[in-house]
């Protein structure tokens, strides 16, 4: 195992930022840098030991300084969609940034957690890195000051593990989560529309114009959705079901069926042409499967063509706009109460 750091460019502002490559016994890389605490490469061998780099990205710093797509970020302090860009604390409103259509995306696209300096430390015993970082009272619009470390570590059974830890000096709300890309071919292989996908959820979130739940869960049986038994993306994608219409294909929370706190198998993804397959473990109640409907044509890594559902999404959450649904379980941590949970991609 060995964990090396090099210069990784300079913020406009001039602060310098580094990226860190960890490498264990198993062939697995993993390259992640103090500027948002971001996935930058994750390099995965097949059996026949040849190593694929798997997730969107990017080769300079200033690229990830706008990333509008948000590759490999850490995103908070919430993850996907708030309605109204508003939310209700002990009778206190708080105002956050109303950026998509009047609602709250991923916090703030241009001062969100995967746009700010970490602190980097190494942690060689654990094959790991941790970012820690300081969000100040008030950020983007949440209460309290909000301690947050982030540690990226490769397992010895062909896994990353991503392991969040918070607590804040007021009640506030936290919905933490990861948003890299997947290809299983590569990622510069173009589309994952023959990938198989395997979600272990009855029913989803719907949703509507906005992307906003409506509050309800409705049963994936008998729909598009479903995906209890594992079969092709795009197989369904592109059918006139109007879920899949507002999101312009799969971008939907699915309400897990595993148990809340106990970090168990969520999804599986398999490419049948790389010979490859992702497990998907969390301890959240929902994910985000998102097939890149809205990627817009660019240039990542090694000058790959990046376009519409070239990679996917899986975001370990609460169920997006919880804070307003009662019915849903609520990501609101009071003050001194940490804040703790667990994603692992394994792969073989």
């Amino acid at each position: 195992m060995s964990i090396s750091k090099k210069e990784f460019g300079a913020t406009k502002d001039g602060t310098q930022a580094y990226l860190y490559t960890i490498c264990n016994e198993n062939g697995m890389e993993a390259s992640v840098t103090d500027y948002g605490a971001i996935l930058v490469k994750l390099m995965v061998p097949d059996k026949t030991g040849k190593k694929t780099d798997l997730v969107l990205g990017y080769d300079k710093l200033s690229d990830y300084e706008v990333n509008g797509c948000f590759f490999g970020a850490t995103i908070g302090r919430s993850a996907n969609r708030i309605g109204g860009a508003s939310f209700v604390l002990d009778n206190v409103r708080y105002e956050l940034p109303a950026n998509e259509n009047g609602n709250n995306l991923h916090t703030d696209k241009e001062h969100g957690f995967h746009k700010v300096m970490w602190q980097a430390e190494l942690l060689p015993e654990d094959d790991a890195v941790r970012f820690s970082y300081v969000s100040p009272d008030g950020e983007n619009g949440f209460p309290g000051m909000l301690r947050i470390s982030v540690t990226f570590t490769l397992l010895s059974d062909m896994g990353i593990q991503i392991t969040y830890d918070g607590v804040s000096d007021r009640k506030t709300l936290m919905n933490i989560t990861n948003h890299s890309y997947f290809n299983l071919r590569g990622h510069d292989a173009g589309s994952i529309l023959n990938e198989k996908m395997m979600i272990c959820a009855d029913g989803f979130t719907e949703i509507m114009p906005g992307s906003i739940p409506t509050g309800r869960v409705l049963l994936v049986e008998g729909t598009p959705m479903d995906f209890r038994t594992a079969r092709r993306i795009g197989d369904r994608i592109d059918e006139d079901f109007p879920q899949l219409v507002l999101g312009q294909g799969y971008d939907h929370n699915w309400a897990l069926n595993t148990a809340f706190g106990q970090v168990e198998k969520i999804a599986q993804v398999e490419d049948e042409e790389a010979g490859r397959t992702m497990e998907v473990w969390s301890d959240l109640p929902g994910v985000q499967f998102y097939t890149g409907n809205c990627i817009t044509p660019q240039i990542g890594k090694g000058g790959a063509h990046y376009n519409r559902r070239c990679a996917l999404c899986l975001e370990t959450q609460y169920f997006p706009d919880s804070i307003h649904h009662p019915e849903f379980r609520q990501p609101v941590f009071e003050a001194g109460q940490p804040y703790h949970s667990i994603t692992i991609y394994k792969f073989r």
